[in-house]
């Protein structure tokens, strides 16, 4: 995992300095400046190594080409073992990316799996990517005659542009042959067919969900594990303890005696992880806001409650390990938000919801995920929003992901068909518990009213307006150009998703 900063057509090494440098935070091991001599790009990378540690420093040049990238391949292997091992001179999976390129083959994009974004540059051409979900960022804006592209919005901040925005998830930025969209998403499935065999969908499920697991714990470090005491985070966590010969590393965060704790601590204790938490108060929430805010480039109050207990799960975390695994995705793909249930009578509609929402993650939660984790250097890894498992999960109608299961009472099970497919591996009452956001699992929203009340030095309760001003301002202190930083943030809108136009 890292970051980068790239200059196309801009003769300025001093200008790709000043933009890695304010985004160092998302790799701390090292940072490099390439000047290529045939290559009209300048290429900057900070690194956190997780695979290949000792030989996987990037640019990485290879004939005329140069590339930087952040993220992590996971299919890498089998990339290596088809394009030939000779071609290779690092272990790192990155390089994969370049060769693939290099190879001509059709659709050669497609073949990569994992979560990435990326720079590619010739003496004639530059490319940019990024993964199918918009896991891993990637910005352009036009500077003069060229491009600039950065991991983080910050790394423009202050340079005067009129413009800046974000290249979609599974979308490519080519300067020869235009922009394209190299992945779309299978729309979901809404009710049950005739022949439709439940006990063989629950298998599968399962199956996808555990390769899924494995494949995204590949690392040459240790991988750890968030532990919420939710469903989404219990399962990952369940998986990856069984796919491992030591004991799990696993991290919960919250109030003293929230639930979340406890219930992380008997999932813990069930599946055997060597478990760490850390508690935190209202004075450490209010102290760390204009931290949180900065470096997670919005001031949405949703996005930013939901931050904070991320922040103190990454500090407790990064003690111990350089990469974790979360159970991002999940809501999104089984129907796992309170406002689903609204759903339940209309599977079609609750299967374009989440078609819809799949989209959109990019700049909401999976913008909290990476850039609160990489602003302490941790990878933080997304196995449900595995490329397989997705194709998988949007073939399972969407009657069994909100399940009526009282008919004479309406009540209705998110995420049912999961937990149905999982419910061996935790106690009955932890795979059947009742959703709860984050914030309010670990008793974020217990205390955001005395940390607000802290930071804006009153003792009166705060309202959302005066929240929302509180949180615009502290953004806007922090930056020269604010609104660019705000042009580009997503935000919760009547608890539906809303991305920049």
């Amino acid at each position: 995992m890292c970051g980068f900063a790239c200059l196309w057509k801009v003769d300025d090494e001093a200008l790709a300095r000043r933009m890695i440098e304010k985004i160092e935070h998302r790799g701390p091991d090292a940072t490099q400046v390439y000047r290529a001599a045939n290559v009209p790009a300048i290429m900057a990378h900070c690194r956190l190594s997780i695979i290949g540690p000792s030989d996987g420093s990037q640019p990485i040049y290879s004939n005329d080409n140069i590339l930087v990238a952040n993220g992590e391949i996971y299919n890498y292997a089998d990339l290596r073992a088809i394009l030939g091992e000779s071609a290779f001179e690092t272990r790192s999976d990155s390089e994969t990316i370049l060769h693939l390129f290099r190879s001509n083959q059709l659709r050669w994009l497609s073949k990569l799996d994992g979560m990435f974004a990326f720079v590619l540059a010739t003496p004639d051409r530059i490319i940019a990517a990024r993964d199918p979900l918009g896991i891993k960022p990637l910005y352009v804006a036009r500077l003069g005659d060229g491009f600039a592209f950065s991991s983080e919005l910050k790394a423009f901040d202050g340079l005067g542009l009129s413009h800046v925005e974000a290249v979609g998830p599974g979308e490519m930025f080519d300067s020869l042959e235009g922009n394209r969209r190299w992945f779309r998403i299978s729309h979901g499935a809404a009710s049950e067919e005739a022949g439709f065999q439940l006990d063989a969908v629950c298998r599968e499920l399962r199956l996808t969900l555990e390769d899924a697991v494995r494949k995204w714990m590949v690392a040459d470090v240790e991988v750890g594990s968030f532990l919420s005491g939710g469903l989404d985070s219990s399962l990952i966590a369940a998986l990856a303890a069984r796919s491992i010969d030591r004991p799990l590393k696993t991290f919960s965060v919250g109030l003293e005696g929230s639930p979340d704790l406890l219930a992380a601590q008997r999932v813990a204790d069930h599946i055997g992880s060597e478990h760490d938490t850390l508690a935190f108060s209202a004075a450490d929430v209010a102290k760390v806001l204009p931290h949180v805010i900065y470096h997670l480039e919005s001031a949405d109050i949703d996005l930013v409650r939901s931050a904070i207990p991320t922040h103190f799960a990454t500090t407790l975390a990064r003690r111990h390990v350089k990469a974790v695994l979360t159970g991002e995705g999940a809501d999104e793909l089984f129907a796992g938000y309170t406002y689903h249930h609204q759903y339940a009578n209309s599977p079609r509609e609750l299967a374009d919801e989440l078609t819809r929402s799949l989209t959109s993650m990019h700049n909401i939660n999976l913008q909290r995920v990476d850039r609160i984790t990489m602003a302490q250097g941790l990878e933080a890894r997304t196995p449900f929003l595995d490329r397989d498992l997705i194709e998988f999960a949007q073939s399972i109608p969407a009657s069994l992901k909100m399940r009526i299961v009282d008919e004479s009472s309406g009540k209705t099970v998110e995420k049912w068909i999961l937990r149905e497919a999982c419910r061996d591996l935790l106690p009955a009452d932890l795979v059947w518990r009742e959703k709860a956001q984050f914030d309010e699992g670990t008793g974020t929203v217990d205390v955001i009213d005395e940390a607000l009340a802290i930071a804006t030095g009153t003792s009166s309760p705060v309202d959302r307006e005066t929240e929302a001003r509180l949180y615009r301002d502290l953004l806007c202190e922090q930056f020269e150009n604010p609104e660019m930083i705000l042009a580009n943030a997503g935000a919760w809108v009547q608890d539906r998703v809303t991305v920049p136009s």
